[in-house]
């Protein structure tokens, strides 16, 4: 423990991302190393190209939406407390942590997590997934594993089972409530600091 904490102190804002995250004082070190990592150049800040080098999101089909997901509409670079931001939602929620009912919900929350995966389908951001945005993750993710047709099915399915308010589109209320009996803690945490 004495290591990490030596090493905490080149570390950012590293007590206030500890208690706004959830991640341990060796947590926070080693993704301040992979974030250097991904800092080739030294700046500080990262670019999209410069999540190239993860391979996990290289391979991922909608790498690039989840690559989107750490920069802010308009905004290019991303630092460090940002990049532990958005990674905090993968992190699983424990359990037998207390939460201050004064406090924020969590990221990592369920609501925070479905909020995240929400936004990789609604990519122009007007709090709906239309119909288009769905198959553009639909071929995204199955590509040439089905025909177009099967496609627009999949995708017109999706929307009439969610659809509760008949506008032909999922607000965030409707994906939230088609997701409730999915583990989605478990579907979107990532052990990765272990």
């Amino acid at each position: 423990m004495g290591s990490s904490s030596s090493a905490l102190t080149r570390v950012p804002q590293a007590e206030q991302l500890m208690q706004e995250t959830g991640f341990s004082p060796a947590h926070i070190v080693r993704l301040f190393d992979r974030f250097e990592f991904l800092d080739k150049e030294r700046r500080g800040e990262l670019r999209p190209q410069d999540f190239g080098a993860v391979k996990e999101l290289a391979m991922n089909p909608i790498g690039d939406r989840i690559i989107g997901a750490f920069f802010p509409p308009g905004q290019e670079t991303v630092d460090f407390p940002s990049f532990v931001r958005v990674l905090a939602r993968f992190r699983p929620v424990d359990k037998n942590r207390s939460r201050d009912p004064t406090q924020p919900e969590p990221v990592n929350s369920r609501t925070g997590k479905l909020k995240f995966a929400f936004q990789l389908y609604d990519q122009d951001r007007d709090g709906k997934i239309s119909r288009a945005e769905l198959l553009q993750v639909l071929r995204a993710m199955l590509g040439m594993q089905v025909t177009e047709e099967q496609l627009q099915s999949i995708a017109d399915r999706a929307i009439q089972e969610a659809d509760l308010d008949q506008d032909d589109a999922i607000s965030f209320e409707e994906f939230r409530k088609s997701l409730e009996k999915v583990n989605i803690d478990h579907k979107m945490s990532i052990r990765f600091l272990r």
